[in-house]
C-alpha cells in the first residue's frame, strides 16, 4: 500500500526525490528523542533547534543562532513588532530622548527575575554597565555610545550617551537589552550565566545537555498576562534539516525552524503540517580574515565576490526560495542602497583581471572554514567550483557553529574565511557596527573600515527621519563593499513547520522564533 508521504515523494523531480529520501534515510539518527522532564505531560512544546547555544548568557555569547534559545529565559528592555521589527514596549513600558544624548527608559513595575529578586533601575544598570566594561562582554560595541548609566529611582533609568544614537532601543531588544540576575552573577560583571540562564523571561532554565537539548518550566510569576502559553519547552539540536523535517513529521517535535529552503516545497504540501514561511534578514556570507596573507589585498577579496553567481547559487542551494545578497539587507528593506548594491556584480573575466593584477595570476590557497550540515556542505561545493575559475583554491575544514565560529572569530583567529550567515539585527546600523567596526568580534582580522565609514556610520544615528538615514546607511554599505571586508551570498527566506496542534505561532523579519505566546490545542 503506498502511503500519501511516498505519493508526494514520487511526484517529485528526479534530484529533489534524491534529497528527500536521502534525508529521511538519514533520519534515522532522530531514533528516539531524549524524553526529559515532561516526556507524559501533554503541554511541552517540542521544538526542533538548528545548533547548540554558544552560551545561554546574552552577554558572553557569539552565534546568532544563541537568540532562539536567550529568548526563553530573558526578556528585553525593548521588544518589536514581528513583521516589521518597529520598536514596542518591552520590560522598559516607555521610553523618551528627552535630549539628543540623554535617554530616558521607564520600567514595568513587578516584574521579578527567576531566582526571586526583584527587577528595577538598579539591575537594568547593573547590566548595562557590564555589557559595555565587564572584560567578558562581546557586546561592548552594541552600546559603545552609552557613556553612563543611572538609577534614578526604583523604576527610571537615565542613559548619558556620547553621542546621539537614535537606534539604541531597538539595540536594547537585542542582546543588550536582555536583563540577567545581578544575585545570579553574584554582582560580579565579571561572572557569567553561561550554563545556568537567570532572566525574566517566560521559562525558568532546567538543562542544558550539549548537542542534544535545552529545557525550561514554566515562570509563574511572569509579569505579562498569559505567558507563556506552554507550560514547558524543549529545544531538542538536530543540526541536520531532513533529520529535523523527519522529527516533525513523525510527531517528536511539534515545530521546527530553519528548515532548509529546499524543503519548503515538501512542508507544504504535508497534510499534517503547516508551513510558516516569510522574508528575514539573514544572510548566508563568507566572512573574510583581510588580515591574513593574500586576503589583504581588496583586490582579491573582490575577486572572489565577483566569480560567485548569485543567481545560480540562490537556484542550487536554496531551490530558488530566497533572493541573491548584494549587500547586507534584503531588497524590501527601507535601507537597501541600489547604489550599493551596483558594487556587487558576476564577471568571472573581470575577476581573473583583479587576481592577475594582485599578483595572483597563478592561483592562491585557502584555509577556509564551515558547517558539517548537508545544506552547509553543498553551499561549499558550489562556492569552490566557481572559485576554481579563478585559481582560488583550498579545502572546508567543518565544525558545529559554535565551535567553528569561535576559533574563526575568538583569541585563536582559526582560518582564512568562514562560510556562515549574517542572522540580521533590529536595526540595521547595529549591523554595520557589529559586521565591520575595527574591535568587532565579527571582523575577525580587526581590519579598520575605509575612511569614512564610522562618521557616516553615526550619522544615521543621529536622526529619526528614515529618508536622513538611509542616505546615510547607503554610504556605510558602498564603503564596506568596495573594501570587501565580507562576501554576501544570498537571502534567506524563513522555512518554518509545525503540527496540526501548534497554535499562535508567527514568523518574523529577523528570522529568529519567539515561542512565548504559542499554545497547544
Amino acid at each position: 500500500m503506498t502511503s500519501k508521504t511516498d505519493k508526494l515523494i514520487n511526484a517529485l523531480p528526479p534530484l529533489r526525490r534524491r534529497q528527500v529520501l536521502a534525508g529521511m534515510a538519514g533520519a534515522a539518527a532522530v531514533g528516539m528523542l531524549p524524553k526529559g522532564a515532561w516526556a507524559q505531560s501533554g503541554n511541552v512544546l517540542k521544538i526542533r533547534a538548528n545548533s547548540n547555544p554558544s552560551s545561554l548568557d546574552p552577554t558572553t555569547g557569539g552565534a546568532g543562532s544563541d537568540h532562539v534559545f536567550l529568548y526563553n529565559f530573558y526578556d528585553t528592555l525593548v521588544d518589536w513588532e514581528p513583521a516589521t521589527l518597529a520598536p514596542k514596549p518591552g520590560l522598559a513600558e516607555s521610553w523618551e530622548f528627552t535630549d539628543p544624548q540623554t535617554l530616558v527608559l521607564k520600567l514595568v513595575s513587578g516584574a521579578t527575575f527567576h531566582d526571586g529578586t526583584p527587577f528595577n533601575a538598579e539591575a537594568v544598570k547593573f547590566n548595562l554597565d557590564r555589557n559595555r566594561t565587564a572584560q567578558l562582554s562581546n557586546i561592548k560595541k552594541d552600546v559603545a555610545n552609552v557613556a553612563e548609566v543611572e538609577a534614578t529611582d526604583e523604576l527610571t533609568v537615565t542613559l548619558k550617551l556620547s553621542a546621539p544614537d537614535t537606534a539604541l532601543p531597538l539595540i536594547l531588544s537585542d542582546r543588550a537589552g536582555m536583563m540577567v540576575s545581578p544575585t545570579a552573577l553574584g554582582n560580579d560583571p565579571e561572572a557569567n550565566v553561561d550554563r545556568a540562564p537567570v532572566g525574566t523571561g517566560p521559562w525558568k532554565f532546567v538543562s542544558w545537555t550539549d548537542g542534544e537539548q535545552v529545557t525550561g518550566e514554566r515562570f509563574a510569576e511572569h509579569w505579562r498576562d498569559g505567558v507563556p502559553g506552554v507550560d514547558g519547552i524543549q529545544l531538542f539540536i538536530i543540526p541536520e534539516s531532513a533529520t529535523g523535517l523527519r522529527a516533525i513529521q513523525s510527531g517528536q517535535v511539534d515545530l521546527a525552524y530553519q528548515l532548509d529552503e529546499r524543503q519548503q516545497q515538501l512542508v507544504d504540501k504535508m497534510p499534517n503540517l503547516t508551513l510558516v514561511a516569510g522574508p528575514t534578514l539573514y544572510i548566508y556570507q563568507v566572512y573574510v580574515n583581510s588580515a591574513r596573507g593574500p586576503l589583504q589585498d581588496v583586490r582579491v577579496r573582490r575577486a572572489m565576490s565577483m566569480a560567485i553567481d548569485r543567481d545560480a547559487y540562490v537556484q542550487v542551494t536554496q531551490a530558488g526560495v530566497g533572493e541573491p545578497a548584494y549587500m547586507n539587507l534584503p531588497k524590501a528593506h527601507w535601507a537597501f542602497s541600489e547604489e550599493a548594491a551596483a558594487l556587487t556584480t558576476f564577471d568571472v573575466d573581470g575577476a581573473m583581471e583583479l587576481m592577475k593584477e594582485a599578483g595572483y595570476g597563478d592561483g592562491i590557497e585557502l584555509d577556509m572554514r564551515g558547517y558539517p550540515d548537508q545544506g552547509s556542505v553543498q553551499r561549499q561545493e558550489f562556492l569552490l567550483a566557481q572559485w576554481a575559475k579563478i585559481g582560488v583554491k583550498g579545502r572546508f575544514t567543518n565544525a558545529p557553529i559554535p565551535e567553528a565560529s569561535g576559533r574563526f572569530f575568538g583569541e585563536e583567529k582559526v582560518g582564512d574565511i568562514l562560510l556562515s550567515a549574517w542572522t540580521g539585527r533590529p536595526d540595521p546600523s547595529l549591523t554595520y557596527a557589529l559586521m565591520y567596526a575595527e574591535s568587532s568580534y565579527y571582523n575577525p582580522g580587526r581590519v579598520a573600515p575605509p575612511e569614512g565609514y564610522d562618521e557616516a556610520l553615526q550619522k544615521s544615528r543621529e536622526t529619526n527621519d528614515q529618508t536622513e538615514r538611509a542616505a546615510a546607511l547607503s554610504t556605510v554599505q558602498k564603503l564596506a563593499m568596495e573594501a570587501q571586508l565580507c562576501i554576501p551570498l544570498s537571502i534567506r527566506y524563513e522555512v518554518d513547520a509545525t503540527t496540526d496542534k501548534v497554535k499562535d505561532f508567527e514568523a518574523n523579519l529577523l528570522g529568529k522564533p519567539k515561542f512565548r505566546d504559542v499554545k497547544l490545542g
